[in-house]
């Protein structure tokens, strides 16, 4: 099974990281679908992709609390195949990790939302699962979360965070290179602000302190930069994409992107054409539903967390989750309650 290259606390690695990319494509495609007319659906339905998580992983899941909240788990793959070969770094093969996580919360009122990121060093057990080829992958404990995707595909990746979380996921969401960069392009770009100076040659981004327009290219060096940060860690990089979700969100605020008929057909088309779903996310109708019931949601009402995490005592490049935070974070969001603040701080960074 493939693994991902160590990362020290220094922030030093032993060969070029890949792209981290972040959820914000699912906002997108949310927001753009419920402003969409029916003359649009059959082009853009045909663009999306789906699995059938649901029959990879049969009754072996966590209870389907009907609450009315949401759980989408949302991954960006490193993958380095098709449209993705001429990015620079990463892997060629056409083997992929799930580079970045999140699991966004969208409790009954659908007025607010928290994403919980996952680091991808985190050290986790994988529970037996059903391969994307269909065959049987036995439990593996002390395995990194990011390599889980490689060898067992989607239907593993949910069942592993079910099994962390004890939170059943109601939807899934995957998103790519390419479709990432030609999403921010779609929109024109997207502002960003840093506190900051941050200068990074392995991900050849340069930026001065204070607020950026980035474009596609910039925005995939954004949201991957590690080493011209804080400590240069892995952790410190979830920040940033954390923070870039939240400007796409108040770049299609900002635009009036659902009052122009051609920019809206424009991104949905790129943002669709990035995105793999479950089967209950497959069509841009059962987008748009979604979408509708989620018009009252603003970024200035997201929450954005990281799974609470120590340093491991046996592999100091690695991670474990913390307890009890990890518990009562995953806790809160299961009951749909509001997530104290003792769940949100993290030994492995301080907060």
């Amino acid at each position: 099974m493939a693994q991902e290259s160590a990362t020290d606390r220094g922030g030093r690695t032993r060969r070029r990281r890949p792209l981290r990319m972040v959820g914000l494509v699912l906002a997108v495609v949310l927001v753009c679908a419920a402003g969409l007319g029916a003359w649009a659906y059959f082009s853009l339905s045909g663009n999306l992709k789906s699995v059938d998580i649901d029959a990879a992983l049969g009754k072996e899941r966590p209870e389907n609390v009907d609450n009315g909240s949401k759980d989408i788990l949302v991954l960006g793959s490193d993958s380095r195949a098709g449209a993705n070969k001429d990015l620079a770094g990463g892997d060629t093969g056409g083997t992929a990790r799930s580079d970045t996580t999140m699991i966004v919360h969208i409790p009954a009122g659908r007025s607010k939302a928290t994403a919980v990121s996952i680091p991808r060093d985190t050290l986790v057990t994988r529970p037996a699962c059903k391969t994307s080829g269909g065959s049987s992958l036995p439990e593996s404990q002390r395995v990194m979360f990011n390599s889980v995707y490689t060898a067992g595909g989607p239907s593993c990746v949910v069942k592993t965070v079910e099994s962390m979380t004890g939170i059943r996921m109601d939807h899934y969401v995957e998103v790519d290179f390419a479709g990432f960069k030609e999403l921010v392009d779609a929109l024109g770009g997207v502002s960003v602000t840093v506190d900051q100076a941050i200068h990074d040659k392995e991900s050849g981004l340069n930026l001065t302190a204070g607020t950026h327009k980035l474009d596609g290219t910039q925005s995939l060096a954004f949201v991957r930069t590690r080493h011209g940060i804080g400590d240069g860690s892995d952790l410190g990089r979830i920040g940033l994409q954390q923070k870039f979700l939240l400007a796409v969100l108040s770049e299609i605020k900002t635009q009036g992107v659902l009052s122009s008929p051609t920019k809206l057909y424009g991104i949905a088309d790129a943002a669709t054409k990035a995105l793999t779903t479950d089967s209950g996310l497959s069509s841009l109708t059962d987008l748009a539903d979604f979408a509708k019931s989620l018009k009252g949601l603003d970024a200035q009402r997201m929450d954005t967390l990281m799974l609470p995490v120590a340093y491991d005592k046996q592999d100091p490049n690695r991670v474990i989750a913390a307890e009890p935070q990890a518990g009562e974070l995953w806790a809160a969001l299961k009951a749909d309650r509001p997530v104290p603040d003792s769940a949100k701080k993290s030994p492995a960074t301080g907060n």
